[in-house]
């Protein structure tokens, strides 16, 4: 997968596409269907996908809560999996901001990118102030050359598939219903950063990974699988993770600490991408260590059993 970030500058071997339009948090089962319409729209062209970053969201409100579900790495990696071909990546600023709906069609989708077929969502908006609509979309393809498929909204069994209803279900500590609208565990993926191997000193030496930038999930302790990308110890492992702010030692940054079954071995910067699949308990602060300790052998064993059966 290539990724292009200016579309004022693609060799001609990056024009042509057929592209799904979105920002594409999390990926999710409704993404995944415009995907595959813009893969059936123009199957002898290369499969695309055009995103923003930063999420225009982030542009406009820089100082809101942390909302997205994955940063760009992870959505970069995710679509890689899906097939896509070309990721135009395109830098969300003012310049992008202030074009009109047409001239957003005229000198992205046509001088830019030269793209022959666009499938969006039925809710798309784009343009300044989003005043450009799907359907305005649809008539500047047919004025201007290129393609376009509107694809009608997917719902699952509690309603619209949205990256909005995942975060709720995460927020409320349901990371199963999420998985369903996702359609696959929602991940956390960053580096393994250094902390103060409290882990280590209690029998549970865990991988801990920032949660900054990102929608927190519940607070608390979960099964997870987890996938570690490079390196000597590349694969897949069961565990059990930490999501929070460590109450039994003080107030800390929120982060993720990841206890992985049956490993030994330096993950220290390594890629990993941690799966959540089932909430077990909150975060609590224990009158002892000892406590502590017999919590997080209740919490493995609960885990395991969990992890075992999928």
């Amino acid at each position: 997968m290539r990724i292009i970030r200016d579309y004022q500058f693609v060799t001609p071997d990056d024009r042509g596409a057929s592209v799904a339009i979105g920002n594409f948090d999390g990926v999710h089962i409704g993404h995944q269907s415009v995907i595959e319409l813009a893969r059936k729209a123009a199957p002898d062209a290369p499969l695309g996908v055009m995103t923003f970053e930063p999420h225009p969201r982030e542009y406009f409100a820089p100082d809101a809560p942390p909302f997205r579900l994955t940063g760009s790495d992870a959505r970069a990696h995710r679509l890689e999996k899906l097939g896509i071909e070309r990721l135009y990546e395109l830098p969300f600023n003012a310049a992008l901001a202030s074009l009109e709906p047409r001239a957003f069609a005229e000198q992205v989708i046509v001088e830019g990118l030269g793209l022959k077929h666009v499938v969006v969502g039925a809710d798309f908006c784009f343009g300044k102030g989003r005043a450009g609509t799907a359907e305005d979309l649809q008539t500047f393809g047919k004025e201007l050359g290129f393609g376009v498929t509107i694809a009608p909204l997917v719902t699952g069994g509690d309603g619209q598939v949205s990256s909005t209803n995942i975060r709720n279900a995460l927020t409320e500590g349901r990371p199963r219903d999420a998985a369903a609208m996702l359609g696959h565990w929602h991940r956390i993926d960053g580096p393994v950063i250094g902390g103060e191997q409290r882990g280590r000193e209690l029998g549970y030496p865990t991988a801990n990974m920032s949660i900054e930038g990102l929608h927190p999930p519940k607070f608390g302790v979960y099964a997870v699988l987890v996938d570690i990308l490079s390196g000597p110890h590349k694969g897949t492992y069961h565990g059990a993770a930490s999501m929070g702010t460590r109450p039994m030692f003080g107030e800390n940054r929120p982060n993720i600490e990841t206890y992985l079954f049956d490993f030994s071995g330096d993950l220290y910067g390594t890629p990993l991408s941690v799966g959540l699949v089932e909430y077990l308990r909150p975060e609590e602060k224990f009158d002892s260590l000892e406590a502590l300790v017999a919590q997080m052998d209740a919490d493995c064993a609960k885990a395991r059993d969990i992890l075992a059966a999928l």
